[in-house]
């Protein structure tokens, strides 16, 4: 089984982690550096893995060394470590706006290097990663790594880099669109004289029966829309006033600004 080091040991990592294990990772095969000592004491006691403060010493024949520190602090790790990579370990940034041309200028130009992009959901086995490898990665590096990330949830590989903006825009910053919506729908169920409490949880019960039968169903969403919505009913009304109100262009506006900000990200940190 492959070893995996994690340069960082902060929430993604730390869901990582946990998936990985609870799909049959062995734990002596998992090593995290963390700078911070708490951190490392409620990983090893979570988990049962190795932990050190050392990245050096912790990526020495490491297979998949996932550098899973902000994108503001990417190249300074990345240059520290640079010398001590085996030409063999495939190298996986999970940092937005960070592109393969940055992180080999920093690494070398020698390195197997995928992109992933997961969101947040993966922290509760939920998540949805889009991928993309140089093509100084292997086959069998890009099943490992597969791996590691349908671990927590789902995870798709794309043809080109510039793909992982539209990850971006789509599911990485996919879950706080559907929390805004959760807000809105909570706010005006108060509105409309339900308790706080109950117009939370109707919502929240909502989105995710929504999001459980169009995961489920061999029905398109807009078939599944078609089958909810009775001529004349109340939610034919509803989507009527979504179309007056010119929903899809709110949603296309905000998901092509998601993917503008990526790409301005990467020209900033590969300066």
């Amino acid at each position: 089984m492959s070893s995996v080091v994690f340069i960082g040991g902060g929430n993604m990592a730390s869901c990582l982690v946990g998936g990985m294990i609870a799909q049959g990772f062995k734990q002596d095969k998992i090593t995290v550096s963390e700078p911070k000592q708490d951190n490392r004491n409620n990983l090893e006691t979570k988990f049962g893995i190795c932990v050190t403060d050392n990245n050096q010493t912790a990526i020495a024949g490491a297979d998949v060394v996932v550098l899973a520190v902000k994108p503001q602090i990417m190249r300074r790790v990345s240059l520290d470590l640079a010398s001590s990579f085996n030409p063999k370990t495939v190298v996986v940034s999970i940092a937005a706006g960070i592109s393969i041309d940055a992180l080999q200028g920093w690494l070398g130009h020698s390195i197997p290097i995928i992109r992933a992009m997961p969101n947040t959901p993966s922290l509760v086995l939920t998540g949805a990663t889009g991928l993309y490898a140089n093509h100084l990665t292997q086959q069998s590096q890009k099943d490992v790594v597969n791996d590691i990330f349908e671990a927590v949830g789902y995870s798709c590989w794309v043809e080109s880099e510039k793909l992982i903006d539209s990850v971006i825009a789509v599911s990485g910053s996919g879950p706080a669109y559907f929390f805004r919506i959760l807000e809105i729908m909570k706010s005006v169920g108060q509105e409309l004289g339900l308790p706080e409490g109950l117009a939370g949880n109707l919502a929240k019960q909502t989105a995710l029966g929504a999001a459980k039968m169009a995961s489920q169903s061999d029905l398109s969403p807009s078939q599944l829309r078609e089958q909810v919505t009775s001529p004349g009913g109340t939610t034919e009304r509803a989507l009527a006033a979504f179309q007056s109100e010119n929903l899809e262009s709110s949603f296309r506006r905000a998901m092509t600004s998601a993917l503008e900000r990526s790409r301005e990200m990467a020209r900033d940190f590969s300066d």
